[in-house]
């Protein structure tokens, strides 16, 4: 009985000293977190093996996750399958909707990214764009007279315009002068004329009797701008003052005009037709709504060659990236606890088991030392 007894208590003593053994092995890994001191010399195995050898294992970390674990070969692959893709264009699809969709002003939506009034800003960079344009067009072309400009095409518009535009005064002199309100103006100023010439007025009053002088006078002038020489000779005219026009210097039909005058007409004319700042007061639901089905339409061909793109490119992004370094510099600025934290909750399990064996093998090893106790 004395001889059981013994062998029990050497298992007892065995696996007591094996458990504790393994359980303290373990804890110096992390523990202490610092290193000890005694009279100014440094306890041994302090601090623990884990936070002494921090750096060494940050830079370990790096490399093993970029040599083995985020590899520029497993991420093209993952971009290339296609559930991945079609996950991505799910995804882009109902965010595009959402903000196709979206009742936001365009300056709505430039004021959550930090932009304020960006319609007025547009259209001033508009006008300012426009203005160094022009200034641009003048350096260049303003000792140059205005056919050597302007493009052969749009002169031979002018000429065309000159035909038209007399036909056109003829045609409205015509219309005019043929109403009432025409007949009544011709009236008053034959009238007119026919007072301020005293006894002339009156002779020719007195010669045509009870028959009023505009009667007389309307037809004939509607005769005259019917007649074919009147719309040659308005046509001859304007094409003489045209060839003027055309051999002036555009510097100097800009004097005539003026610079600011050009230049306020045709800001007046670039809001007119693309009224900015109205555009940017608009839903983006009524500006880019109607190019929804067209938006969608791309976007698989888009995620497709984006992610070709992103599989040529992928070892020279990781470089860029330098995954290496910022793993590294992650887990050095982690706090040994936070380490000994994040290896626990992966570990704690297989760290009990380890705690438990040695206990088992501390038992054995006492079972076998009680044994042999007995026979010597």
């Amino acid at each position: 009985m004395e001889q059981l007894l013994v062998v029990m208590i050497m298992i007892v003593i065995g696996a007591a000293i094996g458990g504790f053994t393994n359980h303290l092995a373990i804890k110096m890994l992390f523990q202490p977190h610092e290193a000890k001191y005694i009279f100014g010399k440094r306890v041994p195995f302090t601090p623990g093996l884990i936070p002494k050898r921090r750096e060494e294992l940050a830079v370990q970390m790096g490399k093993m996750v970029v040599e083995h674990l985020v590899t520029p070969e497993s991420l093209k692959r993952k971009l290339q399958e296609r559930t991945f893709q079609e996950t991505i264009q799910t995804f882009v699809n109902q965010e595009i909707t959402r903000w196709l969709q979206s009742e936001k002003t365009v300056n709505e939506l430039a004021q959550t990214i930090g932009y304020e009034k960006l319609g007025k800003k547009a259209e001033e960079k508009l006008q300012d764009f426009l203005r160094k344009k022009y200034e641009e067009m003048m350096d260049k072309n303003g000792s140059k007279s205005l056919a050597d400009v302007l493009p052969p095409s749009l002169m031979g518009k002018g000429d065309q315009a000159v035909s038209m535009l007399a036909a056109f005064i003829c045609e409205k002199a015509v219309a005019y002068f043929g109403s009432d309100e025409g007949k009544q103006r011709l009236e008053k100023m034959i009238d007119d004329f026919l007072m301020n010439k005293g006894m002339l007025g009156n002779m020719v009053q007195m010669f045509l009797g009870n028959v009023k002088v505009v009667d007389k006078v309307q037809p004939e002038i509607i005769k005259f701008f019917k007649h074919e020489g009147t719309r040659e000779l308005f046509e001859n005219l304007f094409q003489a003052e045209w060839e003027k026009i055309k051999e002036k210097k555009v510097e100097e039909i800009e004097s005539l005009i003026g610079r600011e005058t050009i230049l306020s007409a045709g800001g007046q004319a670039v809001r007119k037709l693309v009224s900015i700042d109205q555009l940017f007061n608009k839903s983006i639901r009524d500006v880019a709504g109607p190019l929804q089905e067209s938006i969608l339409q791309v976007v698989p061909a888009f995620i497709e060659r984006a992610g070709e793109f992103a599989a040529e490119k992928m070892e020279m992004l990781m470089q860029k990236l330098k995954l290496e370094e910022i793993v590294r510099e992650q887990v050095e600025s982690f706090s040994v606890e936070r380490l000994e934290e994040m290896v626990l909750s992966i570990s704690r399990r297989e760290f009990k088991m380890i705690t438990y064996l040695g206990a088992l093998l501390g038992g054995i090893i006492g079972a076998f030392q009680g044994v042999l106790a007995l026979f010597i």
